[in-house]
């Protein structure tokens, strides 16, 4: 584990300099269109996949590519980890992210993120306002964009009890067109709330997408089974392989914090 610490210390050491590094390459990216800041941002997220399997021994698997439709389309992803934030705009052409407004205020990212024409949402703000946040994502999915959102609102630990909101289902209803489930077990190789990085192979599995249209209760109901049974699957598998590999499967601090881990109930 001593291993295992140290390269987690030098992965996220470079993590954000190459962070860094990309945010000022692209700054000429500010007076040109938004497909330059895009073509950036997936630099940066190959580039920091790319350090994970060399410092980390962390191989990346995708599955289900075939399943991407074209064109506007919401894409409902599980929350794990930080990694599905900048790792799944790498597939769509124009990914939109719904997003804290505070993301927004940070000096030069944040200027990436307007550029680039991210919605900022107020956590703090009534219904009322968080209506016209879904309203404002559905405009833009319906003028062509690709809604990357996670529909439990915030990073889940692995195990969790599933919790998804509402709000999705306002924006499919809304927009009128297809979503792509997205099941991951990305939590187990970089959990929240941890600096940790731990070796294996983190899957992200591209499910059937559904079709525009179905009632708002009929839609929640499917895309949260459909998620979280493939979820729960990916995750066994590799927790399968970390027991090879570590002879246990490690516990990240947030998990054994949030009971959690492997064999904790929640009540």
């Amino acid at each position: 584990m001593v291993s295992i610490f140290l390269r987690s210390l030098v992965y996220n050491v470079l993590f954000y300099l190459v962070l860094a590094f990309w945010v000022i390459v692209g700054i000429p990216t500010y007076l040109m269109p938004r497909w330059a800041i895009m073509a950036i941002a997936r630099y940066w997220a190959r580039s920091s996949i790319w350090l994970m399997r060399v410092i980390c021994n962390i191989k990346v698997e995708y599955r289900g590519l075939e399943k991407i439709p074209d064109g506007p389309l919401i894409v409902a992803s599980k929350h794990q980890s930080m990694w599905e934030t900048f790792a799944l705009l790498q597939f769509f052409d124009q990914p939109l992210y719904i997003l804290k407004r505070e993301l927004l205020w940070i000096p030069l990212f944040g200027w990436y993120l307007i550029k680039s024409n991210m919605i900022g949402v107020d956590r703090g703000a009534g219904g009322r306002a968080l209506i016209g946040t879904m309203r404002r994502a559905g405009e833009a999915v319906r003028r062509g964009r690709q809604l990357i959102i996670f529909p439990e609102g915030t990073r889940m630990p692995v195990d969790a009890p599933p919790n998804y909101k509402s709000g999705v289902s306002l924006i499919y209803a809304d927009s009128n067109v297809a979503c792509l489930p997205v099941a991951l077990n990305s939590g187990l190789f970089w959990p929240r709330r941890t600096f940790m990085r731990y070796p294996g192979t983190l899957v992200v599995e591209f499910l059937d997408p559904l079709p525009p249209g179905l009632p708002r209760h009929e839609f929640i109901a499917r895309v949260s089974t459909v998620i979280e049974d493939a979820t729960n699957r990916l995750v066994a598998t590799a927790r399968q392989e970390q027991a090879q590999l570590f002879g246990r499967v490690p516990v990240s601090p947030s998990a054994a914090a949030d009971g959690q881990g492997p064999g904790s109930r929640s009540l």
